[in-house]
């Protein structure tokens, strides 16, 4: 495993996506929004969903000099795609949603730590 992601690109562009992903979710839009009732994500939490992005788009960045944060930042998103695609599952949302986003994000996730960290 490397300690430095090499090469860098795959997880600039996930930073990207995560980053625009969390400002999209600071007055979620009507997407997100529906996302979040659908899977039945009490409203009391949503105000999580962007520090976690935005932490989650600094930690893959920051990883790009300080060894190891980025390859951690990118389990821990697989991990919470992981979590995402469950809730869909448990609360029967088989549509748009958990295919088109979590899973895809899901496999992107995976993809960049293959990519970016694996020899």
């Amino acid at each position: 495993m490397y300690a430095l992601p090499d090469p860098i690109w795959p997880v600039a562009v996930l930073a990207f996506i995560q980053a625009g992903d969390g400002i999209m979710c600071i007055k979620p839009m009507p997407f997100i929004a529906q996302c979040f009732e659908d899977v039945n994500w009490p409203r009391r939490y949503w105000w999580m969903m962007p520090p976690l992005k935005f932490a989650a788009a600094a930690g893959l960045i920051i990883g790009i000099w300080l060894p190891y944060l980025a390859a951690i930042t990118c389990a821990a998103l697989v991990l919470y795609f992981i979590v995402a695609i469950t809730m869909h599952i448990i609360a029967r949302d088989f549509g748009r949603n958990l295919f088109l986003n979590a899973t895809c994000m899901l496999l992107i996730c995976i993809a960049t730590g293959v990519y970016s960290f694996l020899p």
